[in-house]
């Protein structure tokens, strides 16, 4: 576990960690007027409030995005992000109700540690209370990656670790770009530049496999458990968006997916893009492919520096 890794301005990290038992969970608290738009590519998603940031509904702001694991049982611990939100007035008003806007997604960590084990909704709210600025947030296995692996052709029993990882970008005309990355995948980790593997199932003969090329050119030893892998995205910019555009960099952002975990966005993946940006006008052409081009860089480095040591 590393403490250096920044984010950008205004926004608040937090995790909690059950190292023991091998599971944990990460809260994002965004400056307030945040937006978020999300895109899902894996065929295994686990998620809540999703739906509600599709372009033209209602609401587009969120107030906390959370990444967790315990599979569907880790859902739980959004409640807690919510309550603790509740207490400090924030969501969105009806009446003179303010419902705070919560989206999640999980990974599935039950096969690591204690099967048994998962966040619920007082581990939610301790991620809340010890989320910190900008600067030196714990990165590697903690939070949402304490029970994360990667490479699991061979079984659990033959993966690499996973982790959460940080990038932080900034761009030509000064704006900002920043990924927060939860590696879980089936497929190898690998650096963007040079294809090196970072994260693969070992050989049992002190090697590691390549799974995208083991996958169609050797038998599958066992039948890969669907819905046990994913990779978690939240990216965010200091650009002003809104939400129609604001999809396109979601989209965009399983672009560094696929550069950093090969194979990706498999059906036994639950992949999951979140992009967050203050709400506003679409920004200018230009600016949109430069946060674009960005967001799948800052992504693919953020994997990347998940599983490093």
């Amino acid at each position: 576990m590393s403490a250096d890794a920044n984010f950008l301005p205004g926004y608040r990290i937090g995790h909690a960690s059950d190292f023991e038992r091998r599971t944990g969970c990460t809260v994002v608290l965004p400056p307030a007027g945040t937006i978020a738009a999300v895109d899902v590519r894996g065929g295994a998603p686990g998620t809540r409030e999703t739906g509600v940031f599709a372009p033209g509904n209602l609401v587009s702001q969120i107030d906390a995005l959370l990444f967790t694991g315990g599979s569907a049982f880790g859902l739980a611990a959004a409640n807690g992000v919510m309550a603790w939100l509740r207490r400090a007035g924030a969501g969105f008003a009806v009446g003179s109700v303010r419902v705070p806007i919560v989206a999640a997604a999980v990974l599935f960590d039950l096969g690591v540690g204690d099967p048994g084990a998962f966040p619920d909704e007082r581990m939610g709210e301790a991620a809340c209370d010890s989320a910190a600025g900008p600067g030196g947030i714990a990165t590697g296995r903690v939070g949402a990656g304490t029970g994360a692996t990667a490479g699991k052709l061979r079984g659990a029993g033959h993966a690499a670790g996973g982790g959460l990882g940080i990038c932080r970008l900034v761009l030509s005309g000064g704006g900002e770009v920043a990924a927060l990355a939860v590696a879980n995948p089936f497929g190898d980790v690998v650096d963007a530049g040079s294809g090196a593997l970072l994260a693969a199932p070992s050989d049992g003969r002190g090697g590691r496999i390549r799974s995208a090329d083991a996958l169609w050119r050797e038998a599958l030893p066992e039948n890969p458990r669907a819905g046990a892998n994913t990779t978690l995205v939240c990216v965010a910019t200091t650009v002003p968006f809104e939400p129609g555009s604001l999809k396109r960099i979601a989209i965009e952002a399983h672009d560094g997916i696929a550069r950093a975990v090969r194979p990706a966005h498999t059906v036994v993946d639950g992949d999951v893009a979140f992009a967050l940006a203050p709400g506003g006008d679409a920004p200018p052409l230009a600016l949109r492919l430069q946060v674009g081009a960005a967001a799948a860089e800052a992504v693919a480095r953020a994997i990347a520096a998940a599983v490093s040591p």
